[in-house]
C-alpha cells in the first residue's frame, strides 16, 4: 500500500534556514496493516504522514501509495488529527457527511452508511446532537467516522488519541481496534505512547531523533483480537523495553 524509498524532508524558515525533518527514510506498509509510529518529539512522525498523504512534497525520494507517486492530496485517503476539529455549527451526522461534501460526492448516498458508523462507534442516539454537547472522546469518534465515511483504503492518524485523559484514551484505542478488524484499512498510526503503539500494531516503526531515520521496525507477536490486558504479556513487556530502549538510546547519541 505505501513505499517510501530513500525520502528526505527538508523545511526553510521564514529567516532562510534549513531544518532537515526527515533524512533516509525507507518503509514499506502493506495492504490492510496496522503500523504504528514512535519517537521523540519533533522526530518527523507528522512530517511522515504528510508525505503519504501528498500534503507535502519530499525533498529527496519517493513516496508510492498503491505503486503511484504521491505528488498531491488524493482521494483515497482518510486523515485523523489530534485534535477532532469538528465544525460547531452542524450535527454530529453533517460532521460526518462533511467529508463526502468535501469530495463533491452525493451526500444522499452515504447518509446511510453514515448512520451505520455512527451506530458501530457507539453514538447511536446522538446523531442531531453538536460538538459542544460530546465528551472530547466521542468528538474523536465523529471526527473517525468522517475520516471513515468515503470508505478509504488509506487511513492516517496523527496523535488521535493524545488530547485525551488516561481511561478515555485506553476505550478509544480498543474501539479502534474493533472497527479495524470490521473494515480492515491500511493505517498508519502516529503516537507518543509506547504501550499504545503495541496494543494497536502489527509492527512498530521507531524513529531517531531529528532529522528522523528509521532506527527499527519490530514485528509485534501477540494474537488477535487483543484487549488491555496483554500488557501483562511477557511478549508485551519485551517489546515495550526494546522500543523504549532504542528512543532512549537515540536521546543519548544525540546529547
Amino acid at each position: 500500500m505505501i513505499r517510501l524509498d530513500h525520502v528526505d524532508k527538508t523545511y526553510r524558515t521564514r529567516r532562510g534556514d534549513l531544518v532537515p525533518a526527515l533524512a533516509d527514510v525507507s518503509l514499506d506498509v502493506g495492504d490492510n496493516e496496522f503500523v504504528s509510529v514512535v519517537g521523540e518529539s519533533g522526530c518527523g512522525k507528522s512530517t511522515l504522514l504528510k508525505l503519504v498523504a501528498g500534503l507535502t512534497p519530499p525533498s529527496r525520494g519517493t513516496v508510492r501509495v498503491r505503486d503511484q507517486i504521491v505528488r498531491e492530496p488524493f482521494v483515497d485517503v482518510g486523515f485523523v488529527f489530534q485534535q477532532p476539529v469538528l465544525l460547531p455549527w452542524r450535527s454530529v451526522l453533517d460532521n460526518v457527511l462533511f467529508s463526502v461534501e468535501m469530495l463533491g460526492l452525493d451526500v444522499r448516498q452515504y447518509r446511510k452508511r453514515a448512520l451505520d458508523l455512527i451506530e458501530l462507534t457507539g453514538l447511536g442516539g446522538f446523531e442531531t446532537k453538536y460538538p459542544r454537547e460530546l465528551s472530547g472522546g466521542m468528538q474523536q469518534r465523529v471526527a473517525i467516522c468522517r475520516a471513515l465515511l468515503p470508505d478509504p483504503g488509506l487511513l492516517l492518524m496523527d496523535e488521535p488519541f493524545g488530547a485525551l485523559d488516561a481511561m478515555t484514551r485506553e476505550e478509544m484505542s480498543l474501539e479502534l481496534l474493533r472497527i479495524w478488524e470490521e473494515r480492515r484499512k491500511t493505517i498508519l498510526f502516529v503516537t507518543h505512547s509506547i504501550p499504545e503503539a503495541i496494543l494497536l500494531a502489527d509492527r512498530v516503526v521507531v524513529m531517531t531523533p531529528r532529522p528522523g531515520r528509521v532506527a527499527r521496525v519490530l514485528a509485534i507477536d501477540l494474537p488477535r483480537p487483543r484487549t488491555m490486558d496483554l500488557e501483562f504479556d511477557s511478549r508485551f513487556k519485551a517489546a515495550s523495553d526494546e522500543v523504549r530502549g532504542l528512543i532512549f538510546a537515540g536521546r543519548k547519541a544525540r546529547v
